[in-house]
């Protein structure tokens, strides 16, 4: 059973959610929230697997929330669900840099928020590949660039670890990188899991973010 916390000021938003995941023999709503604050307790009071995080919330907002809830539970807390009406790149790249683990509009399908909350119950991150190219493009355009930040993690990384995060940065899924490799996918699985225990990454989402901020790709190299 997948154990879901809402985060939402809206009370019929909540409502809503609530009734779209409770049809799901596979799913439960253990909780709910109003504000940010709310949200940092209840997660740590139920121990959810995927909380569904509103962004403009009183108080706390839901990405300070997010930030608070990633830094008390470290890799094994709740994965991150950020939904919002806005959008707007500020939010997303200060949800993914906060540690949430995907990112949707509210203005989704139910089976679109269904399926993001057993993708993150897995450990996987969601990210719609629009909005993967929206990442990459803010990060790599020459412009936008963002300063290098050299870290010696990425020292600890293969030659063979280091062609698999720059695939993952240009936003390939395992098997475009199994195919542009030569390698299966369950050795493409294992070498994506490495480099995220190596780098202290929670997910691919991560990763993204990680590879431009750190110079591995980037508007000369990506």
């Amino acid at each position: 059973m997948i154990r879901v916390l809402l985060a939402d000021d809206q009370h019929l938003v909540r409502s809503g959610f609530r009734v779209i995941l409770e049809t799901e023999d596979d799913i439960e709503v253990v909780g709910e929230a109003s504000d940010g604050l709310t949200a940092v307790d209840r997660a740590a009071e139920l121990r959810p697997d995927v909380i569904l995080m509103d962004v403009e919330m009183p108080g706390v907002d839901g990405l300070e929330a997010t930030r608070r809830i990633v830094a008390g539970t470290g890799e094994d807390g709740p994965a991150v669900l950020i939904l919002t009406t806005f959008d707007r790149d500020d939010y997303l790249f200060a949800a993914l840099r906060a540690g949430a683990s995907g990112f949707l509009l509210k203005t989704g399908t139910p089976e679109a928020l269904i399926d993001a909350v057993r993708i993150l119950s897995r450990g996987d991150a969601l990210l719609d590949p629009q909005l993967t190219r929206r990442v990459i493009s803010t990060f790599a355009g020459p412009e936008k660039a963002v300063p290098v930040q050299a870290d010696a993690r990425l020292a600890e990384l293969t030659p063979r670890e280091n062609e698999v995060l720059v695939l993952l940065a240009g936003g390939c899924t395992n098997a475009e990188i199994a195919e542009r490799l030569f390698l299966g996918e369950a050795t493409v699985k294992t070498h994506v899991s490495r480099v995220l225990t190596k780098l202290g990454l929670r997910d691919r989402v991560q990763a993204v973010v990680f590879a431009y901020e750190h110079g591995v790709v980037g508007p000369s190299r990506g």
